[in-house]
C-alpha cells in the first residue's frame, strides 16, 4: 500500500479515538487527583489504548475466523457503527458504544480507571477495534500489519498528548470549543464510514459494481 494510505488509517483511527471528546469525562474522573497522579494515569491510557488495538491488528481476523464471520460482513457491520459514532459526534453526544454515564460514576471509586473506562471502551471502543481489523485486511504481509501497529501506537501516543495537556485545552477550548473539535471528527469518521461501507458492501454483492 501506498503511505498515503497509512496517513489515511492513522486519520481514521484518530478521528475515532477522538481525545478532545474524551477531555470532559477524564477532567471529570480525575477531579480530586492531583498533577503527578494525573500523569500516571495519563501514561496508563495510552499504553492501554496501543496494547489494545495492536492485539487487535494481531490476532483480529483470527477470531473472525474462530466465528466463521467474512471481512465484508465485518466491514459492512463496523461501517454501520462507525457512521452512528459518528452522527453521535457531530451532535457532540457521547457515544453509546463508549459506555454508559453509570460505568463513568462508578469507575471514580476504582483504582482502574485509566483502564476502564477511559482507555476501554471510552477511546479504544468497537469503533477503533473494528476498524483495526478491517484495514489490518487490506494486505497480507508483515510489514503492512508493521505499519498498522505503528499507526496503532502513533495515534495512542496522540490521545496520551491531548489528555497529557486536558486541562489546559478544557480551559482553553470550553464546552464549546471541545464540542466544535468533536463535530469536525464527526464528520471525518462519516466520510469515512461510507467509504469502507461502499467496499464492503461491494465484497458482499459483487453485482453493486
Amino acid at each position: 500500500m501506498h503511505w498515503s494510505q497509512y496517513v489515511k488509517i492513522f486519520t481514521a483511527l484518530l478521528a475515532i479515538l477522538n481525545p478532545f471528546g474524551a477531555i470532559p469525562v477524564f477532567l471529570a474522573l480525575t477531579g480530586n487527583s492531583s498533577d503527578a497522579e494525573r500523569k500516571k494515569l495519563t501514561r496508563t491510557v495510552g499504553i492501554s489504548v496501543a496494547v489494545i488495538l495492536s492485539a487487535s491488528a494481531l490476532v483480529g481476523e483470527r477470531l473472525l475466523d474462530f466465528f466463521g464471520i467474512s471481512i465484508a460482513s465485518f466491514q459492512v457491520g463496523g461501517s454501520i457503527l462507525l457512521f452512528l459514532m459518528a452522527v453521535s459526534m457531530m451532535q457532540a453526544e457521547e457515544a453509546f458504544s463508549k459506555g454508559t454515564p453509570e460505568e463513568a460514576a462508578a469507575a471514580i471509586s476504582r483504582e482502574g480507571i485509566a483502564v476502564v473506562p477511559l482507555a476501554i471502551p471510552l477511546l479504544a471502543g468497537p469503533g477503533s477495534i473494528s476498524t483495526i481489523i478491517v484495514y489490518t485486511n487490506l494486505a497480507d504481509s508483515w510489514t503492512h500489519r508493521a505499519l498498522i501497529i505503528l499507526c496503532c501506537v502513533l495515534a495512542a501516543f496522540v490521545t496520551w498528548l491531548v489528555l497529557r495537556t486536558a486541562t489546559r485545552l478544557g480551559n482553553f477550548l470550553g464546552r464549546i470549543g471541545l464540542n466544535v473539535a468533536s463535530r469536525l471528527m464527526g464528520l471525518l469518521l462519516a466520510a469515512i464510514a461510507i467509504e469502507l461501507f461502499a467496499k464492503g458492501i461491494i465484497k458482499l454483492l459483487p453485482g453493486l459494481a
